[in-house]
């Protein structure tokens, strides 16, 4: 089912309840009645077609309208991927642990492998907050800059600095996958975990991480296939105008 600006927002949680905390990024909380999608964007202040395009691409995985996601401001991009990074360090990753720091009481008569799993999850959550950080504290600010300059054409030597000496290439080849390990951490759960005591504090864990790991996985594609390649374009653009009249 392909969402639309003319459903109403409650049917579209009905069909995928999945939804609620990409909704919540947004500012929009439970409680919007039987408003449509158009009509709750509008009350908002937010882009019915950038909203509309981000539910469908967490609903279907093979939906990502890559021309359109490149008509969208930069700013907005990375507006919505800071909420979610919000979302995955002070929502996400610390419901995760709680759940874990129950497993010897519910779920778990084996220390070894509790000790095991927690520690693998610890040590991907120092690893998410680091690689999380890097990109809030030195490429966002940096490719919002770069498109105020890009569109007023005009560059500053702060900008000309970073195009040379690091530029958006620089930071995609250093890059790290941060879903690999939560890959393994499910193999961990699934494949090797002593039979527990109850299967269902370990399917909610497991649950919360697959759930994570789709929300990381669209958030990548969106800096990957959306964000970097602009940012070349307008390095390039610059570096071709001879860095405009800054």
């Amino acid at each position: 089912m392909l969402i639309n600006k003319n459903m109403k927002l409650a049917d579209v949680i009905h069909h995928d309840y999945t939804l609620v905390p990409v909704i919540n990024r947004f500012g929009i909380h439970l409680g919007f009645g039987n408003f449509t999608i158009q009509e709750v964007c509008k009350e908002h202040n937010i882009s019915t077609g950038f909203f509309v395009i981000i539910l469908n691409a967490f609903h279907d995985p093979h939906y990502f309208p890559k021309e359109r996601l490149q008509s969208i401001r930069l700013n907005i991009l990375i507006e919505y991927l800071q909420k979610a990074h919000t979302d995955f360090l002070e929502d996400k990753i610390p419901e995760i642990a709680f759940l874990i720091e129950k497993m010897p009481g519910e779920c778990l008569d084996d220390r070894k492998t509790y000790l095991l799993i927690r520690n693998f999850f610890l040590e991907y959550s120092t690893e998410l907050k680091n690689h999380i950080t890097k990109e809030e504290e030195r490429v966002y600010p940096y490719v919002l800059k770069l498109e105020e300059a890009f569109l007023k054409g005009e560059t500053d030597a702060d900008i000309k600095k970073q195009i040379q000496d690091y530029p958006i290439s620089a930071y995609e080849a250093e890059h790290e996958n941060v879903e690999e390990k939560l890959f393994d951490l499910k193999n961990i759960i699934i494949k090797y975990l002593p039979k527990p005591k109850s299967d269902k504090l370990c399917f909610q864990i497991l649950r919360e991480i697959f759930s994570l790991e789709k929300e990381l996985n669209e958030h990548a594609r969106i800096e990957d296939l959306i964000i970097v390649p602009k940012v070349e374009a307008m390095e390039n653009a610059l570096k071709l105008k001879g860095f405009g009249n800054g």
